[in-house]
């Protein structure tokens, strides 16, 4: 037998390191599947559901590079659509396989038939669709080259009838090219660019995920600025560690303390960041932006100066035009506010809760005590990301993985799936929220097919959080945010592993302990105090008069337990930012 265009793509696919593809396996998909099957060199990934086929893709590909998710006719590459624009948005390389309806039924509005054009053109860098196998390498060639070098999502379309044809060798290259490019802005623009901040006194620099391979050139900048550094949350893991100009960072989860850097500073430098939340951003400041992508210069904030470069070559190129400067009384009154921010904090890891109402803060330091140097960590979005951004410390080691650009519930389970098997030898501890790991609670029965040794820590507040925290600042009282939710820990042993419930504070640190040194699967549902909430470091005025009119109508609506409660958690903040 002959060499099938399913056998082509798979070999394609392992020629450029890719080594696992997530699908659920089914009628246009079958060919694609035994093609693997016969290879060897590739494993498929019998997810439970599509769109956690495309987180644990994301995950793999930021970890570890290219990365493929495929999905069958219609329904199957349908459920892939969150996924995607999650890892499009996050600037992570994906080959997703849209496989389709047979080629003869093109056009008539056949059973399971979808416009792969129109479906997938939102979400990805590239979007073809093969009708025949001559276009199958050339087409499968150019959607790995702009997966990864336009970082992004690459949508192969793949009609089920042409995964089954003889395969025809293509006239053009079969692989791809990585080349080392440097990228930084003319001499003319760092001259202005070191002009800049040589003239003034007070810099400050804030820096995305864009600029962890300039950690070390970076903080030497920030040593001859005397200036202090800030950060996103994409940017904390490749920025914190080994830092003495860190004061944290800002943003709806952030502190306070880089707020106030940034917008007391006489010039802000960004470096690869494109942080979201221009509310955030300073406005009388000057402001220079370098990043790799020229598109994205100035779209969130007013800027003197936009560059274009890669940040490793630019800061590079910079350091030599900088003169040091002598007087650190900026950055030090930055550093002292840091410290006090951090004090502030530390009071709610000290009052660890009580039994049902264990407080998140004191779980997540915990487990940032606990877990190894090199510990991925996934969180969900919504109040999971508060507390891995405010208590997980970055080690130079770590890695953390979340929905940052997209903000999509449910995305860190699937997401520890692909880090687990992208690093099988490290520690990986997934943050879940209760709400979040039920969207895809079936995909645990993945984790243990595959016996993943993931740590699975549910914040189980039984409630939406973040909602509940949105509809107050917007003056609405809590409503439908409350969940009923499943015994958790029995769940997590029906799929076949380890299930651990925590209802008391001190034994937090026990179940940990226990889930850490278990070799396989475990799922810890901590019941932590639902009233818990998370201000941001900058609250607008009709913010705060939103929360006291939501809090005037839980009163006036009988609420009065919930709402003493509430004020008895949070007063601390509320001292903060009221």
């Amino acid at each position: 037998m002959g060499k099938k265009v399913a056998d082509q793509i798979v070999e394609m696919l392992v020629n450029n390191n890719v080594k696992r593809i997530y699908a659920v396996t089914g009628d246009s998909l079958n060919e694609l599947n035994d093609a693997v099957r016969r290879s060897g060199k590739i494993k498929w990934i019998h997810v439970r559901h599509e769109e956690v086929g495309a987180y644990a893709a994301a995950a793999e590909a930021e970890l570890d590079g290219l990365a493929c998710c495929a999905g069958s006719s219609g329904p199957g590459h349908v459920h892939l659509i969150n996924g995607l624009y999650d890892a499009n948005r996050s600037g992570v390389p994906i080959i997703a396989i849209a496989s389709t309806i047979n080629t003869p039924e093109f056009g008539v509005d056949y059973f399971q038939a979808t416009n792969t054009y129109k479906l997938f053109d939102d979400c990805s860098v590239y979007n073809e669709l093969a009708s025949t196998p001559k276009q199958v390498p050339r087409m499968l060639q150019a959607a790995i080259q702009n997966a990864v070098h336009k970082k992004g999502v690459a949508v192969f379309g793949l009609p089920g009838d042409v995964s089954s044809m003889p395969a025809e060798e293509s006239a053009t290259s079969m692989y791809n090219f990585h080349g080392e490019t440097i990228l930084r802005p003319s001499n003319n623009e760092m001259l202005k660019f070191a002009e800049l901040v040589n003239k003034h006194p007070k810099i400050s620099i804030y820096c995305g995920i864009g600029a962890q391979e300039a950690h070390d050139d970076i903080i030497t900048l920030a040593g001859l600025l005397k200036a202090p550094i800030g950060y996103s949350f994409r940017g904390k893991m490749g920025m914190q560690y080994d830092n003495p100009y860190e004061v944290g960072m800002t943003g709806l989860l952030g502190v306070p303390s880089a707020f106030h850097a940034m917008h007391e500073s006489d010039v802000v430098i960004l470096l690869g960041t494109d942080f979201p939340y221009e509310h955030f951003m300073p406005v009388k400041n000057k402001i220079i932006q370098v990043d790799e992508k020229p598109e994205r210069l100035g779209r969130r904030a007013k800027l003197e100066i936009g560059l274009a470069g890669k940040i490793t070559d630019t800061v590079t190129a910079l350091l030599p035009l900088i003169k040091e400067k002598e007087d650190d009384s900026f950055l030090k009154a930055q550093l002292e506010f840091y410290e006090k921010v951090k004090e502030n904090l530390d009071i709610y890891v000290k009052e660890t809760g009580t039994e049902n109402h264990i407080s998140p803060e004191y779980v997540a330091t915990t487990i940032n005590e606990m877990a190894n140097n090199d510990t991925v960590f996934t969180v969900d979005t919504g109040m999971c990301c508060v507390w891995g951004a405010r208590y997980i410390d970055g080690t130079g080691k770590r890695k953390m993985l979340g929905s940052f650009n997209h903000g999509s519930m449910a995305n860190a389970m699937p997401m520890a799936i692909g880090a687990q098997l992208a690093y099988p030898e490290r520690q990986v501890v997934a943050f879940c929220g209760d709400g979040g790991l039920s969207m895809l609670l079936g995909d645990l029965a993945t984790i243990k097919q595959y016996n993943l040794p993931i740590k699975l820590i549910v914040f189980n507040n039984r409630s939406l959080g973040m909602v509940q925290l949105e509809m107050q600042v917007e003056g609405l009282p809590n409503n439908e945010t409350d969940m009923v939710n499943p015994d958790f820990e029995i769940i997590a042993q029906a799929m076949g592993f380890k299930g651990i419930s925590v209802n008391d504070p001190k034994d937090v640190k026990l179940a940990l302990t226990e889930a850490f040194a278990h070799n396989g699967p475990v799922l810890v549902s901590v019941f932590t105090n639902p009233q818990a909430l998370a201000m941001p470091p900058k609250m607008e005025f009709d913010q705060m008069k939103g929360y006291t009119l939501s809090i005037s109508k839980m009163i006036l609506g009988g609420r009065m337990d919930e709402v003493l409660e509430m004020v008895k958690t949070n007063y601390k903040h509320m001292k903060e930012v009221f």
